[in-house]
């Protein structure tokens, strides 16, 4: 049912506000902010960690850590988005779908670098058009393939402006990291958040039961 329906947005079409999404992201970081903070705090000693005094054991923190730390963002900002209490622990709920997170993520960076091997077009192409698909799998239900596919198709409609929207992400957390890393604990929840809210606007109504 939920994929007629996926299919029903892409003949219709749609559009969005880059401008607008990025303001509600930060003001949904703003409701959160310092549970925020620390989370990506967490994320990132977890990261220097591994890269100083694990370096030949980085990969495992890519393949196994990474995905569910970063999809904790977006079990946080659903609850956000639904008016509910948030708690620390919430972030953590990635670790409850690692598999599938684990998988989209391996599958779809596999793939991604394949393209840019081959062709270097193709992997970008596959590089925003893979954005939604650990929030297909976790909102939607799909398979770690089907929600792969769901995220390529949907976002392949108005994949010249979902490409806009990743650079303007990518040089907000460009700024973040040059500023010491500081500001990356605001643009890097501040980038989940507003990919959760632009998912949410597109498929509110398909997921809705």
């Amino acid at each position: 049912m939920s994929k007629d329906k996926l299919a029903g947005l892409r003949a219709k079409g749609y559009d969005f506000d880059i401008n607008s999404i990025l303001e509600r992201g930060f003001r949904m970081f703003l409701v959160q902010p310092l549970l925020s903070i620390a989370y990506t705090l967490l994320i990132i000693t977890i990261q220097f960690m591994f890269a100083m005094y694990l370096p030949e054991w980085t990969f495992l923190y890519a393949l196994l850590l990474a995905p569910p730390l970063f999809t904790g963002f977006y079990f946080v900002a659903n609850k956000i988005s639904q008016n509910q209490a948030v708690v620390y622990p919430d972030f953590f709920k990635g670790f409850s779908v690692a598999w599938a997170v684990i998988t989209i993520w391996l599958i779809g960076q596999l793939i991604t670098a394949l393209g840019i091997f081959a062709f270097v077009i193709p992997g970008i192409y596959l590089a925003v058009a893979y954005s939604f698909s650990v929030l297909m799998a976790i909102f939607g239900g799909f398979d770690f393939w089907t929600a792969l596919e769901e995220s390529r198709k949907l976002i392949t409609v108005r994949w010249w402006k979902f490409f806009l929207f990743s650079l303007v992400l990518l040089l907000f957390n460009v700024i973040g990291v040059l500023t010491l890393f500081i500001g990356l604990t605001v643009s890097l929840p501040v980038t989940f958040y507003a990919t959760y809210i632009l998912f949410e606007d597109l498929t509110r109504d398909i997921f809705a039961e």
